[in-house]
């Protein structure tokens, strides 16, 4: 990419799937108990929307430092799916949501690891 060239965040494949998590797990919270509401549903919540935020926020910079945006987003994206396994252990979630909320993070963490590649 050349200097002062720099992505526009919407037209990402990344940002586009990472805020189709965000959305998705707000559906989800919806059903959580009320007891976790400002423990674990908070810290779910803050940590999907963190992943296609960084992305935004990063999109603007250089690559060099877009790049370390994106090592923000993919480890928002590990912590969440770290969470979302509590939340199963826990049976606020069942296994086939589960798994297709682990599937969709899976598949963000490979594109935006390939991107991030890209960018080097």
């Amino acid at each position: 990419m050349s200097i002062g060239k720099r992505h526009n965040y919407k037209n990402l494949k990344i940002w586009q799937l990472a805020l189709e998590i965000a959305n998705d797990i707000s559906d989800v919270l919806l059903n959580f108990p009320t007891h976790e509401k400002y423990i674990l549903n908070s810290q779910i919540s803050r940590c999907s929307i963190s992943i296609p935020s960084n992305i935004a926020e990063g999109s603007a910079r250089t690559d060099k430092s877009f790049s370390h945006f994106l090592d923000i987003s993919l480890g928002s994206s590990f912590e969440l799916l770290t969470q979302l396994h509590i939340a199963q252990h826990r049976n606020y979630i069942n296994q086939v949501l589960f798994n297709q909320l682990e599937n969709k993070i899976e598949e963000f963490q490979r594109m935006t690891m390939a991107f991030q590649n890209n960018l080097k």
